[in-house]
């Protein structure tokens, strides 16, 4: 006659508890292991025995049974791996500490930035640990960025006016966010590009012939992301009148055209007030000074801008085309981008 094995407590999971080992499960970041012991915790809590979930998750019983204790006497914690011994930790909290204290609040002589190399000499660690250090900590002493701060006093109205537009637009309307990119260098090179041939790339010659400048006006449709633009030799308000006059052509008649623009002095002018007497269902809405980010077609030029960097086929806007780079752009969150003037 067999003895009867000891008894084995019942796991039981809260709604909470079982959120997040699904979430560990799903997550595609997550380790194999952690992701593996979550499902051993789920299917015991399920009320399957050890021989059941071993056979459904092809694993050894000893396995299932092993992080099923583990659970029942540390819980989530239990779950990820204990201390191993090993060699002892060379560089201390203090030793991290001193690091980050010297990357923050100290410059190296000589130099504007830390560097692996500069921060490892005065710190007498190697190159690899301050590496380390600084990205676990998400130090880049070598990166800058640029802010300005708006002083419009109605900076709150205008975001509010702005934001209302992206979110809530007028039925029977048309939101369009308009800017100009003036002092487009036309560039020519002195002798033809000779073409790429095995084993010896694209080369071009270093010498350019200079054929003035142009300026690209742009309007971005909110609703598709279609973009109307044209291109021009100045960038005044008789040029802008006339890419007035072109939306009003492309806009349907029936619609309302608001549009939203910067608050450069072209779009203030007598001629410009004139013709948007004249053409009632213009309404212009102008961003806070010094806010240009709240323009969305300034993705439009971020994109061309990394298109050209990365060498990739030139994705010019059409008088009625979809702009695949902007597409792309919009189908996450839009990042702060920064115009060239901000006036």
């Amino acid at each position: 006659m067999s003895r009867p094995g000891p008894k084995i407590p019942p796991l039981s999971l809260t709604d909470a508890k079982r959120a997040v080992l699904a979430g560990w499960v799903r997550r595609r970041t997550t380790a194999q292991a952690l992701a593996q012991r979550s499902r051993i915790v789920l299917e015991c809590a399920e009320g399957h025995s050890i021989m059941e979930v071993s056979r459904r998750l092809r694993i050894a019983p000893d396995t299932v049974r092993t992080w099923r204790r583990r659970f029942l006497e540390h819980g989530l914690d239990g779950l990820c791996d204990e201390p191993r011994p090993g060699v002892p930790r060379k560089i201390t909290d203090a030793d991290v500490e001193r690091v980050i204290v010297k990357t923050l609040e100290e410059t190296p002589k000589n130099a504007t930035h830390w560097s692996t190399r500069s921060m490892a000499a005065a710190t007498g660690m190697s190159q690899s640990a301050i590496s380390r250090i600084w990205r676990a900590f998400a130090l880049a002493p070598h990166r800058t960025q640029t802010f300005k701060l708006s002083t419009d006093p109605l900076f709150i109205d205008k975001v509010r006016d702005v934001v209302g537009l992206y979110l809530d637009p007028p039925e029977k309307a048309l939101v369009l966010c308009v800017d100009e990119k003036s002092q487009i260098q036309a560039l020519d090179r002195s002798q033809s590009v000779l073409p790429m041939m095995p084993g010896v790339p694209e080369r071009r010659s270093h010498d350019y012939v200079r054929a003035g400048t142009a300026t690209l006006f742009a309007a971005l449709e909110v609703a598709t992301g279609t973009v109307i633009g044209s291109l021009h030799r100045q960038h005044r308000a008789v040029e802008f009148k006339k890419f007035l006059a072109r939306l009003d052509k492309e806009v349907p008649a029936d619609l309302g055209v608001h549009l939203i623009l910067d608050n450069y002095a072209t779009h203030k002018t007598p001629d410009v007030k004139k013709w948007l007497l004249a053409h009632p269902r213009f309404h212009l809405h102008f961003t806070p000074t010094s806010s240009s980010w709240l323009n969305l077609v300034a993705v439009v030029r971020r994109t061309h801008a990394e298109e050209a960097q990365a060498r990739r086929p030139p994705l010019r806007p059409g008088p009625r085309t979809r702009h695949p780079g902007l597409a792309r752009r919009l189908e996450r969150a839009t990042p702060t981008v920064h115009l060239d003037e901000d006036s």
